[in-house]
């Protein structure tokens, strides 16, 4: 027998999640989270979106610490890309509690890029853009950007180069990463790293924020 796809979080217990991580969504937003969530359930019987199966847990760790960058960042509008969006986090829940971002959302697998296609489609939204591209092969494509994003990317060092070149020209690059990696990245020269923000609800899991060298250098001087 197929298995029945789980009932979403009410709009209350969303309200209440969110309140955790500092967040407020208006009823729109709200309706815009389960949407997005019912969708994601459907596919991830036939694409591996996410190992977590659970709705509540999905909730907090996916849509929850997504929004959170939001308000400790903060992102209010301006270019936005997440590279390697798999599921659409974090971009999805950027541009839900965030709508004036522009968001471009870098996916290689073209089944998880149309999962995306879909829940753009389905929840209405503008100022979208699905690249079906390994992050290496962008460049004028994207630019100028001014926040890159990604959760549990790796390769890091490969992916700061990227981020800050000429091509990409990124002032802001936002981690959500484990504290065993966080030590690896800041060694990275090129950007100047805030403090790690610790992600509510975790032990281990951390927002690392950091401004490109010579932006920082300008704010320093401004």
């Amino acid at each position: 027998m197929p298995t029945q796809t789980p009932a979403v979080p009410s709009a209350d217990t969303i309200h209440r999640a969110v309140k955790d991580f500092q967040i407020e969504l208006s009823p729109e937003q709200v309706v815009a989270v389960q949407e997005y969530m019912r969708i994601l359930l459907f596919w991830n019987d036939k694409v591996n979106l996410t190992a977590i199966r659970d709705p509540m847990e999905i909730l907090h760790r996916h849509f929850c610490e997504s929004m959170y960058a939001a308000v400790t960042v903060p992102l209010e509008k301006g270019r936005l890309a997440d590279v390697g969006s798999g599921g659409g986090f974090p971009g999805l829940p950027l541009k839900i509690v965030r709508p004036e971002l522009e968001v471009y959302l870098i996916e290689s697998n073209i089944k998880k890029a149309t999962f995306l296609v879909e829940v753009v489609r389905e929840l209405g939204m503008t100022d979208m853009h699905i690249l079906v591209s390994r992050y290496e092969e962008l460049g004028e494509e994207v630019a100028p950007l001014d926040v890159i994003c990604s959760r549990a990317l790796g390769e890091f060092g490969k992916f700061l180069s990227w981020a800050g070149s000429a091509q990409v020209a990124a002032g802001q690059v936002v981690l959500w990463i484990g504290g065993r990696d966080l030590e690896e990245v800041r060694r990275c020269q090129d950007w100047e790293w805030r403090e790690p923000i610790t992600v509510p609800r975790s032990l281990q899991r951390f927002l690392l924020v950091g401004l490109k060298q010579t932006q920082a250098a300008d704010c320093a001087r401004g």
